[in-house]
């Protein structure tokens, strides 16, 4: 699986190269900024993008909206999104337009190779991984007044849960989405 990385910072970006090149993968190249990943992403044609969400330059959100660009210019490359911090609107912004092949995952979550590993291949197989505590903070407490998540029933806080799991989903017959089979490494 062909995998580009953009991160501002050349240590963590040079860190998730080598961590994924031991993981198996092949990283096809690596960019400081959006402008460098939207060259990598037409030429070198990876399966997934790798990509901070705080990029230069106003280290705001400029990789979430590199990853929304990515996703509608290239819709076959799988997204990987990574944060410092816990932010449900970042995720419901990322998955607003689909959740095949989409990821959000906090960068401490990196650190654990065999995570970073597991994430990367679900998203380049067009599963979606939510980070536990970005859907902890989604669904896990009780909200007030104007909470993004408080329209949704109970079958679909239970979908988002999956999807943070790693499981996908598909609509059922009815329409309604219901979990599909999902295989564990274990």
């Amino acid at each position: 699986m062909r995998v580009v990385v953009a991160d501002d910072a050349a240590l963590l970006r040079e860190g998730l190269a080598r961590l994924l090149v031991e993981a198996g993968f092949e990283v096809a190249g690596l960019a400081p900024d959006a402008e460098e990943l939207f060259d990598l992403v037409e030429h070198s044609q990876p399966d997934v993008a790798v990509v901070d969400i705080r990029m230069p330059p106003t280290y705001t959100d400029e990789g979430l909206q590199a990853a929304k660009q990515i996703r509608a210019r290239w819709p076959r490359v799988g997204i990987l999104v990574l944060s410092q911090h816990v932010r449900a609107s970042y995720a419901l912004e990322l998955l607003s337009d689909g959740t095949d092949g989409i990821g959000y995952l906090l960068k401490e979550r990196v650190a654990d190779v065999e995570e970073l590993r597991a994430g990367v291949e679900r998203v380049g197989n067009g599963d979606s991984v939510i980070d536990p505590l970005v859907v902890e903070q989604l669904v896990g407490r009780p909200r007030r007044g104007n909470a993004p998540l408080e329209h949704l029933t109970a079958r679909e806080r239970e979908v988002l849960a999956l999807m943070a799991e790693g499981g996908r989903t598909r609509p059922s017959p009815s329409g309604c989405p219901s979990p599909s089979t999902r295989s564990r490494n274990t």
